[in-house]
Protein backbone atom coordinates (compact mmCIF):
# COMPACT_ATOMS: atom_id res chain seq x y z
CA UNK A 1 0.00 0.00 0.00
CA UNK A 2 1.25 3.43 -0.40
CA UNK A 3 2.80 5.01 2.84
CA UNK A 4 0.88 7.68 4.61
CA UNK A 5 2.44 10.91 4.56
CA UNK A 6 1.82 11.71 8.04
CA UNK A 7 0.71 10.68 11.13
CA UNK A 8 -3.25 11.91 10.58
CA UNK A 9 -3.36 10.18 7.30
CA UNK A 10 -1.82 7.18 8.87
CA UNK A 11 -4.15 7.02 11.78
CA UNK A 12 -7.02 7.62 9.63
CA UNK A 13 -5.96 4.86 7.20
CA UNK A 14 -6.12 2.07 10.18
CA UNK A 15 -9.25 3.23 11.55
CA UNK A 16 -12.00 1.98 10.13
CA UNK A 17 -9.90 -1.60 9.93
CA UNK A 18 -9.55 -0.98 13.86
CA UNK A 19 -12.92 -0.26 14.42
CA UNK A 20 -13.66 -3.84 12.73
CA UNK A 21 -11.84 -5.20 15.06
CA UNK A 22 -12.41 -3.32 18.16
CA UNK A 23 -15.81 -5.42 17.89
CA UNK A 24 -13.93 -8.63 18.77
CA UNK A 25 -11.29 -6.92 20.62
CA UNK A 26 -12.07 -3.67 22.24
CA UNK A 27 -10.82 -0.11 21.32
CA UNK A 28 -7.22 -2.12 22.44
CA UNK A 29 -3.58 -2.27 21.12
CA UNK A 30 -4.52 -5.67 19.95
CA UNK A 31 -6.95 -3.92 17.56
CA UNK A 32 -4.32 -1.59 16.67
CA UNK A 33 -2.07 -4.69 15.47
CA UNK A 34 -4.68 -6.27 14.03
CA UNK A 35 -5.29 -3.45 11.34
CA UNK A 36 -1.78 -2.85 10.93
CA UNK A 37 -1.43 -6.62 9.80
CA UNK A 38 -4.69 -5.73 7.17
CA UNK A 39 -2.98 -2.89 6.07
CA UNK A 40 0.29 -3.45 5.71
CA UNK A 41 1.59 -0.80 8.07
CA UNK A 42 4.23 -2.31 10.58
CA UNK A 43 2.95 -2.66 13.57
CA UNK A 44 5.63 -0.09 15.77
CA UNK A 45 4.37 2.45 13.45
CA UNK A 46 0.68 2.01 14.26
CA UNK A 47 1.12 1.38 17.85
CA UNK A 48 2.95 5.00 17.78
CA UNK A 49 0.06 6.58 16.07
CA UNK A 50 -2.77 5.23 18.67
CA UNK A 51 0.04 5.88 22.02
CA UNK A 52 -2.85 8.05 23.22
CA UNK A 53 -4.86 5.06 23.42
CA UNK A 54 -8.75 4.44 22.51
CA UNK A 55 -9.86 8.21 22.49
CA UNK A 56 -7.33 8.07 19.99
CA UNK A 57 -8.60 5.57 18.10
CA UNK A 58 -11.94 6.55 18.17
CA UNK A 59 -11.34 10.02 17.15
CA UNK A 60 -9.70 8.61 13.85
CA UNK A 61 -12.26 6.89 13.20
CA UNK A 62 -14.98 9.67 13.30
CA UNK A 63 -12.10 11.55 11.30
CA UNK A 64 -12.10 8.74 8.93
CA UNK A 65 -16.21 8.88 8.13
CA UNK A 66 -15.71 12.65 7.99
CA UNK A 67 -13.15 12.17 4.90
CA UNK A 68 -15.13 9.62 3.56
CA UNK A 69 -18.37 11.90 3.66
CA UNK A 70 -16.87 14.52 2.24
CA UNK A 71 -15.93 12.85 -0.61
CA UNK A 72 -18.56 11.15 -1.23
CA UNK A 73 -20.93 14.20 -1.20
CA UNK A 74 -19.22 17.45 -2.04
CA UNK A 75 -21.31 20.62 -1.72
CA UNK A 76 -22.22 21.06 -5.16
CA UNK A 77 -23.56 17.26 -5.28
CA UNK A 78 -25.91 18.44 -2.53
CA UNK A 79 -26.71 21.59 -4.18
CA UNK A 80 -30.04 20.42 -5.85
CA UNK A 81 -31.39 19.48 -2.86
CA UNK A 82 -33.74 21.17 -0.43
CA UNK A 83 -31.97 21.72 2.85
CA UNK A 84 -33.64 19.43 5.09
CA UNK A 85 -32.54 16.44 1.94
CA UNK A 86 -28.86 17.35 2.47
CA UNK A 87 -28.80 16.85 5.73
CA UNK A 88 -30.70 13.34 5.97
CA UNK A 89 -28.20 12.24 3.47
CA UNK A 90 -25.06 13.39 5.02
CA UNK A 91 -26.58 11.94 8.48
CA UNK A 92 -27.74 8.61 6.43
CA UNK A 93 -24.36 8.12 4.76
CA UNK A 94 -22.40 8.29 8.41
CA UNK A 95 -24.68 5.74 9.30
CA UNK A 96 -24.34 3.47 6.07
CA UNK A 97 -20.73 3.91 6.52
CA UNK A 98 -20.79 2.40 9.68
CA UNK A 99 -23.20 -0.34 8.75
CA UNK A 100 -21.98 -4.01 10.07
CA UNK A 101 -19.74 -2.13 13.32
CA UNK A 102 -22.29 -1.98 15.83
CA UNK A 103 -20.61 -3.14 18.62
CA UNK A 104 -17.41 -0.75 17.48
CA UNK A 105 -20.38 1.80 17.98
CA UNK A 106 -21.31 0.65 21.14
CA UNK A 107 -17.74 -0.01 22.39
CA UNK A 108 -16.70 3.80 20.83
CA UNK A 109 -20.19 5.47 22.45
CA UNK A 110 -19.12 4.32 25.99
CA UNK A 111 -15.26 5.37 25.50
CA UNK A 112 -16.24 9.07 24.77
CA UNK A 113 -18.40 9.05 27.84
CA UNK A 114 -15.90 8.19 30.39
CA UNK A 115 -15.85 11.93 31.99
CA UNK A 116 -11.81 12.15 30.91
CA UNK A 117 -13.16 12.11 27.64
CA UNK A 118 -16.45 14.07 27.42
CA UNK A 119 -14.06 16.99 26.40
CA UNK A 120 -12.82 15.57 23.24
CA UNK A 121 -15.88 14.11 22.25
CA UNK A 122 -17.78 17.47 22.41
CA UNK A 123 -15.57 18.32 19.83
CA UNK A 124 -15.82 15.69 17.75
CA UNK A 125 -19.69 15.93 17.71
CA UNK A 126 -19.63 19.54 17.05
CA UNK A 127 -16.38 18.71 14.08
CA UNK A 128 -18.85 16.40 12.30
CA UNK A 129 -21.73 18.52 12.65
CA UNK A 130 -19.44 21.43 11.17
CA UNK A 131 -18.50 19.48 8.51
CA UNK A 132 -22.15 18.27 7.30
CA UNK A 133 -23.57 22.00 7.61
CA UNK A 134 -21.01 23.35 5.25
CA UNK A 135 -21.64 20.48 3.12
CA UNK A 136 -25.01 21.27 3.04
CA UNK A 137 -24.46 24.93 2.24
CA UNK A 138 -24.54 26.77 5.57
CA UNK A 139 -22.31 30.04 5.10
CA UNK A 140 -23.54 31.55 8.44
CA UNK A 141 -21.18 33.84 10.50
CA UNK A 142 -23.58 34.47 13.39
CA UNK A 143 -24.49 33.36 16.53
CA UNK A 144 -26.65 30.92 13.90
CA UNK A 145 -23.23 29.28 13.12
CA UNK A 146 -23.00 28.31 16.46
CA UNK A 147 -27.07 27.28 17.23
CA UNK A 148 -26.72 25.02 13.93
CA UNK A 149 -23.98 22.86 15.00
CA UNK A 150 -25.07 22.41 18.29
CA UNK A 151 -28.83 21.37 17.85
CA UNK A 152 -27.42 18.97 14.57
CA UNK A 153 -24.81 17.54 16.56
CA UNK A 154 -27.60 16.91 19.40
CA UNK A 155 -29.50 14.95 16.94
CA UNK A 156 -26.71 13.25 15.40
CA UNK A 157 -25.75 11.95 18.81
CA UNK A 158 -28.95 10.88 19.76
CA UNK A 159 -29.73 9.07 16.21
CA UNK A 160 -26.93 7.09 16.91
CA UNK A 161 -27.52 6.32 20.59
CA UNK A 162 -31.22 4.68 18.50
CA UNK A 163 -29.07 3.05 15.70
CA UNK A 164 -26.73 1.28 18.07
CA UNK A 165 -30.18 -1.03 19.29
CA UNK A 166 -32.12 -0.68 16.45
CA UNK A 167 -33.12 -3.79 15.21
CA UNK A 168 -35.91 -3.20 13.09
CA UNK A 169 -35.19 -4.38 9.35
CA UNK A 170 -33.34 -1.83 6.92
CA UNK A 171 -33.21 -0.03 10.44
CA UNK A 172 -36.87 1.96 10.02
CA UNK A 173 -36.64 2.93 13.63
CA UNK A 174 -33.34 4.96 13.16
CA UNK A 175 -35.00 6.01 9.56
CA UNK A 176 -37.91 7.56 11.39
CA UNK A 177 -36.47 8.62 13.80
CA UNK A 178 -33.69 10.59 12.59
CA UNK A 179 -37.00 12.25 10.13
CA UNK A 180 -38.66 13.20 13.19
CA UNK A 181 -35.44 15.35 14.09
CA UNK A 182 -35.02 16.79 11.34
CA UNK A 183 -38.65 18.16 10.84
CA UNK A 184 -37.85 19.16 13.92
CA UNK A 185 -34.94 21.36 13.12
CA UNK A 186 -36.74 23.09 10.10
CA UNK A 187 -39.75 24.06 12.36
CA UNK A 188 -37.20 25.80 14.40
CA UNK A 189 -35.05 27.44 12.19
CA UNK A 190 -38.40 28.94 10.81
CA UNK A 191 -39.78 29.88 14.14
CA UNK A 192 -36.65 31.50 14.73
CA UNK A 193 -36.50 33.28 11.36
CA UNK A 194 -39.79 34.74 12.14
CA UNK A 195 -38.78 35.86 15.10
CA UNK A 196 -35.74 37.60 14.41
CA UNK A 197 -36.95 39.49 11.39
CA UNK A 198 -36.06 42.72 11.07
CA UNK A 199 -38.19 45.14 13.00
CA UNK A 200 -39.55 46.51 10.38
CA UNK A 201 -41.26 43.62 9.01
CA UNK A 202 -43.34 42.74 12.78
CA UNK A 203 -46.40 44.51 12.68
CA UNK A 204 -45.98 47.15 15.34
CA UNK A 205 -49.39 48.76 16.80
CA UNK A 206 -48.01 52.02 17.26
CA UNK A 207 -46.78 52.23 13.93
CA UNK A 208 -50.21 51.37 12.68
CA UNK A 209 -52.50 53.77 14.92
CA UNK A 210 -50.03 56.46 13.83
CA UNK A 211 -50.69 55.94 10.58
CA UNK A 212 -54.20 56.05 11.34
CA UNK A 213 -54.48 59.50 12.66
CA UNK A 214 -51.68 60.78 9.97
CA UNK A 215 -52.26 58.84 6.75
CA UNK A 216 -49.86 58.96 4.15
CA UNK A 217 -49.48 61.64 1.41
Amino acid sequence: MTEPANLEDLRITLAPAIADAAAFDGWTATAVRDAAMIKGVHPDAAAFAFSGGAMDMVEAWVHAIDRAMQAALPAEKLATLKIRERIRTLVQFRLDAIAGQKEALRRALSIMAMPQNAGRAVKLGWSSADAMWRLAGDTAADYNHYTKRLTLGSIYAATLAVYVNDKSEDHAETRAFLDRRIEGIMKFEKAKARVLRPREEHFSPARFLGRLRYPAR
